[in-house]
């Protein structure tokens, strides 16, 4: 890029010196990036910044407690060529706390009047340190290429935020794999986030059988959950 500009100012003259018109001849010169997709045909690169990417992570539950501990994630990114990879990698790490968050720590409450009861981390639990994987692995994918993208580079902003779902799953699992160590039936359900007190509950016990179940509409709910 820098020796097409070189030749434009010799080419050019005193043109150069004005920046936007020089930049419109040295997008034309080259003809430019071209990204366009015909819905009508199915035929071009609608999404050519899109990645992807997959995460594996292993959890422990407390059944007592309901408490977790994020044991290992490992996630591998197809960024095709990295610009930057330290950039990349951090982005990854810090979206996909971003969601370990979302999936299994910030529950939003209403009151039945409609008021917002949880308004910031004094009212709900955002991640901290202690919900960071103690063994915590990323990778870019190797010899990947983006032929259509410009240096064959994708938008990787905060992909990997997706990928904290992982965390959530592996909760599920584990509850599972308490329920089937009891004898309990596996048909259960669990909605996100995953918190503390989700992952108490669906571990029945003598504990969460002596907890009274009202029926609904004979009390007033404290909060209404946003299932």
């Amino acid at each position: 890029m820098q020796e097409q500009f070189r030749m434009l100012v010799k080419s050019f003259g005193s043109v150069w010196t004005r920046y936007e018109e020089t930049i419109l001849m040295a997008n034309g010169k080259t003809g430019g990036y071209v990204t366009n997709m015909n819905w009508d045909t199915k035929k071009g690169h609608a999404f050519p910044y899109f990645l992807f990417g997959v995460a594996c992570s292993e959890v422990e539950i407390d059944c007592l407690t309901g408490a977790h501990k994020n044991i290992r994630t490992d996630i591998i990114m197809d960024a095709c060529f990295s610009i930057n990879p330290a950039i990349d990698i951090g982005q990854i790490e810090g979206a996909f706390i971003q969601g370990v968050g979302l999936y299994t720590l910030e529950e939003v409450h209403f009151s039945p009047e409609g008021e917002q009861l949880t308004l910031g981390p004094d009212t709900y639990k955002i991640p901290a340190i202690c919900d960071i994987p103690e063994q915590f692995c990323v990778y870019l994918l190797p010899n990947s290429c983006n032929s259509i993208a410009i240096y064959s580079s994708k938008g990787m902003g905060e992909t990997g935020f997706f990928l904290g779902s992982s965390v959530f799953f592996a909760i599920r699992d584990a509850v599972a794999a308490a329920q089937k160590e009891r004898g309990l039936p596996l048909d259960f359900t669990l909605n996100s986030p995953l918190t503390v007190e989700w992952i108490r509950m669906a571990c029945d016990d003598v504990f969460t059988e002596m907890i009274p179940k009202d029926k609904p509409g004979t009390y007033k709910p404290w909060a209404i959950n946003m299932d």
